[in-house]
């Protein structure tokens, strides 16, 4: 079998398991499976497939096929520019989560050295080494109440370079931490429980269900950070959080609450739907 006939093969069978972007998923898996990138992939079709190297292929379709997420059986994904490790202990970074990135990033270039910025429910350090990356003079501390989540989030840090430059507590949002902080960033869980056993396979059934599920309304984990956040945010700070698209509104009168005064505002992701709550406090 060549290359070429593995690759049609993979595609038809993740097509008819309803996958979407079969080809580019056959793409990916048997770019790792081969160990070679998509244009080398590409030069090879016409060679003949090595057993092993089909046998590593099928199993790795075979753990797609089952609903276990690309991003997990790849072990990474690519996040602001940035590959980072993805396993089951975290959260898989998403393309939404950059405007909470960018809006930090934003703030942190209009200030002087040293922004002291605390993300909070880093998972595998997604924004918190996106940031550190990008903002050299920023001192980072990512928060997360899993221990293996904060585990990754060191890997992930190391991968880049700037685990020096990143504290790591494990704690329950804000709580021991101590003030005053310029930025506070977080993609905390969201998703009502009415709504979590909707979710598709890939996601209920193997990314962490803490990291998703947060109650009835879905907000009570970022009202607890909000209300937590003005002891620790110093005057002039910034409050950014993710949300789901109709959170909005209830999040801001939770802000306006817990910072009379502040600038409170909703910004909405690429695909113009509402994502993070800010608060320019």
């Amino acid at each position: 079998m060549t290359i070429a006939e593995a690759l049609y093969r993979a595609e038809a069978r993740l097509r008819a398991a309803g996958l979407e972007d079969a080809r580019l998923e056959a793409e990916v898996l048997l770019c790792h499976a081969l160990g070679c990138s998509r244009e080398r992939l590409y030069a090879r079709l016409p060679e003949e497939i090595e057993a092993a190297e089909l046998a590593r292929y099928e199993s790795l379709l075979l753990r797609r096929l089952s609903h276990e997420p690309l991003a997990y059986v790849t072990g990474h994904r690519e996040f602001y520019g940035l590959e980072l490790a993805c396993t089951p202990a975290a959260l898989i970074p998403r393309p939404e989560t950059e405007v909470v990135v960018e809006l930090a990033l934003d703030w942190v270039g209009g200030q002087g050295p040293g922004a002291k910025v605390v993300d909070v429910g880093t998972g595998n350090g997604t924004i918190a080494v996106a940031i550190a990356v990008h903002a050299p003079d920023a001192r980072v501390i990512a928060i997360d109440a899993s221990r293996a989540a904060l585990r990754l989030a060191r890997e992930n840090a190391g991968t880049h370079g700037v685990a020096g430059r990143i504290e790591f507590v494990q704690s329950d949002l804000l709580s021991g931490l101590r003030g005053p902080v310029d930025v506070i960033v977080a993609n905390l869980p969201y998703v009502p429980a009415r709504l979590y056993e909707k979710l598709p396979p890939e996601i209920r059934e193997h990314e962490p269900s803490e990291a998703l599920r947060a109650g009835r309304r879905g907000t009570g984990v970022i009202e607890r950070l909000i209300e937590q956040s003005p002891a620790l945010l110093r005057p002039g700070g910034l409050l950014v959080a993710e949300h789901a698209w109709n959170q909005g509104r209830r999040l801001r009168e939770a802000a306006r609450a817990s910072f009379p005064g502040a600038r409170v505002e909703t910004r909405r992701d690429l695909s113009g739907k509402e994502r993070a709550l800010v608060v320019n406090g």
